[in-house]
């Protein structure tokens, strides 16, 4: 594709963003929801063996899906996005990339997943959710940043419930999410039968509690899981306010 082609996917106000992998890179709007470093660890820690299909819910820009593509031997990503305009600018960059034969975007609600997508079709499903309970700190439920922060269109249960569908036998589920809602997450993974099997904590520094936790679950697995070595983002020491 050449470059005036790739500018036309590109409209005003948005920027295109450098992903530092094989010249993948990524059309976003600094309007709206941005990416960040959550997106980038699971796509680390999600494990996706060659000939597998891939569903991420909740996409957004696509970033996941994106990477996932470059970094793994997968054979096909599919990215959910129930917002149409984020859903279409993921799509666009998907262009941008010359994916299209491996990813794909799909516009829809994740609480019908399972009546979008064949039942037990996925070998992975990956998602990276609101981490936020609807009434924690809302301000304004139709902005695209609210969406992505808060379960205002989806709830935990929700991802839960369609992943367990969706999923083939012992097909791999990964979440990145927040500690403090850990105890709900692994009660409400267990529940749904896609049991928690793998565990890392995400420090911002060595001395600071952490700030996400990846997880790993198994569909219809035994009762056994792993807590691996925390990722620790800066060097150094933070005890105080200065680093």
């Amino acid at each position: 594709m050449t470059n005036e082609r790739k500018m036309t996917l590109v409209y005003p106000g948005e920027r295109v963003d450098d992903l530092q992998i094989q010249g993948l890179e990524l059309i976003q709007n600094p309007e709206g929801f941005c990416f960040g470093v959550d997106a980038v660890f699971l796509s680390d820690f999600a494990r996706v063996k060659p000939g597998e299909s891939v569903l991420d819910l909740g996409t957004g820009n696509g970033i996941i899906p994106i990477l996932l593509s470059a970094k793994t031997e997968g054979k096909h990503f599919t990215g959910l996005e129930i917002q149409d305009k984020t859903a279409d600018m993921a799509r666009r960059s998907v262009a941008y990339n010359g994916l299209e034969d491996k990813v794909e975007i799909v516009t829809g609600d994740i609480k019908e997943a399972a009546e979008l997508f064949k039942p037990a079709f996925f070998d992975v499903i990956t998602t990276n959710p609101p981490y936020m309970l609807a009434e924690h700190g809302l301000r304004n439920p139709d902005s695209s940043k609210a969406i992505a922060r808060h379960e205002v269109l989806c709830s935990l249960d929700d991802i839960l419930r369609e992943s367990m569908k969706l999923l083939q036998d012992k097909g791999r589920f990964y979440m990145v999410h927040r500690p403090f809602r850990l105890t709900e997450i692994m009660i409400k993974m267990n529940y749904y039968k896609i049991e928690p099997k793998r565990i890392q904590f995400i420090h911002p520094y060595i001395d600071k509690e952490p700030v996400l936790v990846l997880i790993e679950g198994v569909r219809d697995a035994r009762s056994r899981v792993t807590v691996e070595p925390p990722i620790v983002i800066y060097e150094g020491r933070k005890t105080g306010g200065k680093d």
